[in-house]
């Protein structure tokens, strides 16, 4: 006999309840949260409103009051114990991922693993905020650099990876003494919640970590500007369209708060003569495919050398007409769905598009999966960089172009409002350093012989141009989430001026 399988609101229930969501948070709301999987309405969640925003930025600012006088490593054990909530519920929480937001289910469970690697980062950071002692002019004075805690941190993101982003925020920013308030996608909110009670796991068990130092507001595009511009909140990191980072930046700057934004990408990568072509097939269908194209770091541009194009491009092909398109929660399958109807449609105007412009066109159309939304990866062979190449659409649509000359390449490469991620497939070592020269890529990521997706959190994550110039996770980028004061401590009897400036009265 077969055992029926459980309804996506089922499933839902059971992993909420698994993960400590109380009832009460996703039932009842007016709401409505749809499983890209199946179509299925799995949760009513309740909206916040300004009022309710306003009070989450009140109680996480008193909060900041007290966890910035908590020393910082302190503050990293909180986290330490976050990363093993995580840890023990990454199974229910990587699947949750999978219900609402329809990764398969190997990189849902790879975004958790995300969240519990800057976990881990961020306890090392807590006992490695430093400041730099400078050299003065003034004899008998020490100048220095000091960091401080800068307050409530408002993190917005985006619906396809919709707790790791949070966690890039959050925990940085944790150790440095801040609160935070998330709003998350309103396509993904039962994930958030998720986090937050194994937050607050984390939080009874440390024992006296303030009320208040992390929440959740659910809602759309009001709970976002609530939050941006509230007065107490101040710095946002905004993940999404660049549509999205052209309101909330000027928005921000009007009250001189600032901004951290990671915006749109329109990926490329160049696959040379002297290519492995076996390892850039590999890199090129992970990053054009995976997350069903909806990675900001999604390659959407493929340059191919024509010495070349004809002995990849049908490979490519062949990749392209084999993948396994479906469930995500199914074994063996690569591309799961569209997160909804609207994402669809604007793949099919994309592509129509691309056809007026003179491209070939494989693959594309929707798979039947009933209420659903899958549709098979596209590849476009397109001439050149026509207006629809240059947008970003957020689905797995690859336009191939022919190149001749590198330069060339790469000046095409460039040629786009956006500049996130892009990468190189060569064993040319004079093209891989004339890529990831000054002279090269104009991306805030420029990778070799990997795709430009699949980011690893010890490096600083963020792009140029329409990407919005942020930079998450990564060497120093713990500084955006604390203020500099510079000091001059003068240990002597005198008191000399800069510059030989006198003052004698």
């Amino acid at each position: 006999m077969q055992t029926k399988t459980p309804s996506a609101a089922t499933e839902a229930a059971d992993l909420l309840a698994r993960l400590g969501v109380a009832e009460a948070l996703r039932t009842g709301g007016g709401r409505t949260v749809r499983s890209p999987v199946t179509g299925e309405a799995i949760a009513q969640v309740h909206d916040a409103d300004a009022a309710g925003v306003s009070r989450a930025v009140e109680a996480a600012h008193a909060a900041f009051l007290t966890w910035r006088t908590v020393p910082a490593p302190r503050r990293g054990e909180l986290v330490r114990l976050f990363g093993e909530e995580l840890r023990a519920a990454r199974a229910a929480l990587a699947a949750l991922v999978t219900l609402e937001a329809g990764k398969v289910a190997s990189e849902a469970l790879g975004e958790v693993q995300e969240m519990i690697d800057i976990c881990d980062f961020a306890v090392g950071l807590s006992r490695q905020l430093h400041g730099l002692t400078l050299a003065t002019e003034r004899p008998d004075h020490r100048m220095m650099e000091t960091w401080h805690p800068l307050g409530v941190v408002g993190i917005i993101s985006a619906f396809n990876f919709p707790v790791a982003v949070w966690s890039w925020n959050a925990a940085l920013a944790l150790v440095c003494g801040d609160a935070c308030v998330w709003k998350p996608s309103e396509k993904t909110p039962l994930t958030a919640l998720a986090v937050q009670a194994l937050f607050d796991r984390a939080c009874a068990r440390f024992g006296d970590a303030p009320a208040g130092l992390s929440a959740v507001a659910v809602g759309g595009r009001e709970v976002g500007e609530a939050l941006v511009d509230h007065p107490k909140v101040p710095l946002v990191s905004a993940t999404g369209s660049t549509a999205m980072g052209r309101a909330v930046g000027p928005r921000l700057a009007g009250r001189f708060a600032r901004a951290l934004l990671e915006l749109g990408g329109n990926n490329a990568a160049i696959v040379a003569p002297s290519a492995d072509l076996d390892l850039a097939l590999r890199g090129v269908t992970f990053a054009a495919m995976g997350t069903a194209g909806q990675r900001c770091t999604t390659l959407r541009r493929l340059f191919v050398h024509e010495d070349v194009y004809d002995a990849f491009v049908p490979r490519l092909k062949a990749a392209y007409a084999s993948v396994k398109v479906g469930d995500p929660r199914a074994a063996g399958v690569l591309v799961g769905p569209l997160i909804d109807a609207a994402a669809f449609e604007l793949m099919q105007a994309a592509l129509a598009d691309a056809r007026a412009a003179g491209g070939g066109v494989t693959g594309g159309e929707r798979a039947p999966m009933g209420a659903a939304y899958y549709a098979r990866p596209a590849l476009v062979e397109i001439g050149d960089q026509a207006e629809v190449v240059k947008r970003e659409t957020f689905a797995p649509i690859l336009y191939v172009m022919r190149y001749r000359d590198l330069e060339d390449a790469i000046a095409r490469q460039n040629d786009v409002p956006q500049g996130l991620s892009s990468s190189i497939f060569t064993n040319d070592l004079r093209e891989a350093e004339l890529f990831v020269s000054a002279r090269g890529s104009d991306c805030g990521i420029a990778n070799v012989n990997i795709g430009p997706s699949g980011a690893e959190i010890g490096g600083a994550f963020g792009g140029e141009k329409e990407t919005g110039g942020g930079r998450e996770a990564g060497s120093d980028s713990w500084k955006a989430y604390m203020r500099r004061a510079t000091n001059t401590v003068n240990y002597g009897r005198t008191l000399p001026l800069a510059q030989g400036v006198t003052f004698d009265v």
